[in-house]
């Protein structure tokens, strides 16, 4: 079976308005439990435009290795419709990662509270991504 596409969606919108509202929200969280986008703590350590090198790295890492096919980072303004569609009718809360294997639908693969247990650890997310594809492949 061919490796899925996974969608990293984030807690924020792409737009100037949207990060600087982000920033503020990160700024003014005092609940280090329950970060404002724990995908973006992973991607890029918080508050930075630019993805981290631990990122990078482990990102290409997935990728090379065949694990996913590819993969893509998305703010909230960003989604397709069906992503978009998918994530209202399940009544999912941002941040999430989902997956799409060729010819299938889309599958929730983490939660926001799934995020939130990494710290902004992108080493340990990776590893959890490789096991719950590994282990569930043929859900996708």
């Amino acid at each position: 079976m061919a490796a899925p596409m996974l969608f990293i969606l984030y807690n924020a919108d792409a737009s100037v308005m949207g990060k600087l509202s982000y920033g503020y929200k990160k700024l003014t969280n005092r609940d280090k439990d329950k970060p404002t986008c724990a995908a973006c703590d992973i991607t890029h350590g918080g508050l930075s435009l630019d993805e981290t090198s631990h990122w990078k790295a482990a990102k290409a890492d997935l990728v090379d290795s065949g694990a996913v096919k590819e993969i893509k980072q998305l703010h909230r303004d960003e989604l397709d419709p069906e992503i978009k569609d998918f994530v209202q009718s399940r009544g999912l809360h941002f941040p999430m990662v989902l997956a799409r294997n060729e010819g299938s639908g889309l599958t929730s693969v983490m939660s926001s509270d799934d995020l939130a247990a990494f710290k902004g650890d992108p080493q340990a997310f990776m590893k959890q991504i490789r096991h719950r594809l590994g282990g569930a492949q043929s859900a996708f």
